[in-house]
């Protein structure tokens, strides 16, 4: 590798449940309703693994279907990247099962846990320094069954998301599909506001707190939440654009998480983007955590929205609290 390679996005695949829960059915479970969740979040539906789906079988279709959109096979992947919460099992690791069900070599895969919604984008940022030191070919694969990990009573938070799985390989490049610039941060003082507090040496899972639900309480301070997200996801995507010596004008899509309407907005907002110019699909999926910008960025693909030798901005925020931007040349 020299000075003058260039990393980029080689190709991009996601994969959806087929199973489509929409507002009304919460109303089973919660006391909401379609109004209720649309008018706070902009969501009308979500998509719902199967029974017998798990992370796995999320990451391998979507992994798959990034791979084909490559043109290349698991035998050209020399590193594979999970970014999850969600994972097949406490250890081993989502990514050596993945490993194992794409038939790659025996080479280098970890998963990203914990960074929430910004672990994908971070992982293009881990993925593109790979590359810069010899790996060829990297697999970043996004994934999350988060229906499957939260409390089903809790009406504040359980009707926000959805699964899904996003991939990309990530290689050099000439040109088109480059990583220009990256910026990614931590405010660990901000973990308070959104976390799974059971589960780890500070609070083990125990038959008491399982009684509870409290292994599924998420804890989001939503106010809080809302005031980090759009402060440092627009403030991170104006430190790429400087990197880059782009403006807001030149971007021609901003494609941010998918957490909820109200701060996709307010980020549009705060960058001065149109909205003609920002990709929203939550209304469709819902919150997928890391999937949610590689999903997005393959269905703006597929509907055009996405053109050869577009800028295309991202931008994340996650638990930690952490946040991730990227700009990317298609």
């Amino acid at each position: 590798m020299t000075n003058e390679t260039r990393v980029g996005i080689l190709g991009l695949g996601a994969y959806t449940p087929e199973r489509v829960m929409s507002n009304e059915e919460w109303s089973r479970y919660v006391d909401t309703s379609d109004e209720w969740i649309t008018s706070r979040t902009g969501i009308k539906r979500r998509r719902v693994a199967a029974p017998d789906e798990s992370t796995a079988d999320l990451a391998v279709a979507a992994a798959e279907r990034a791979l084909a959109d490559a043109g290349i096979g698991p035998a050209d992947v020399d590193e594979i990247i999970v970014a999850t919460d969600t994972p097949e099992i406490r250890f081993p690791d989502t990514a050596s099962f993945l490993q194992h069900r794409l038939g790659t070599r025996n080479v280098s895969a970890y998963d990203l846990g914990g960074s929430g919604c910004a672990g994908w984008v971070q992982g293009l940022d881990l993925a593109r320094s790979r590359v810069l030191t010899g790996r060829s070919r990297v697999l970043l694969v996004g994934v999350e069954l988060l229906t499957r990990i939260m409390d089903w009573s809790d009406r504040s938070t359980c009707v926000l998301f959805g699964d899904a799985a996003g991939a990309a390989v990530v290689g050099e490049v000439d040109g088109a599909g480059e990583i220009l610039a990256v910026d990614a941060g931590t405010d660990g003082s901000r973990a308070d506001i959104l976390q799974l507090e059971v589960g780890g040496t500070r609070k083990p899972v125990t038959a008491e707190r399982v009684a509870q639900n409290l292994h599924k309480r998420l804890v989001m301070k939503g106010r809080e939440v809302f005031k980090e997200a759009v402060h440092h996801m627009s403030e991170s995507s104006l430190r790429v654009l400087k990197k880059t010596g782009y403006g807001v004008g030149d971007v021609d899509l901003v494609v941010p998480h998918q957490a909820n309407l109200r701060i996709i907005n307010a980020v549009a907002k705060a960058l001065g983007a149109p909205s003609e110019k920002v990709f929203a699909n939550v209304q469709d999926y819902g919150n997928t955590g890391s999937a949610s910008v590689p999903l997005a960025l393959r269905q703006a693909l597929d509907e055009g929205r996405i053109r050869e030798g577009d800028l295309v901005l991202v931008t994340t925020f996650g638990a930690g609290f952490h946040w991730a931007s990227a700009l990317v040349r298609f």
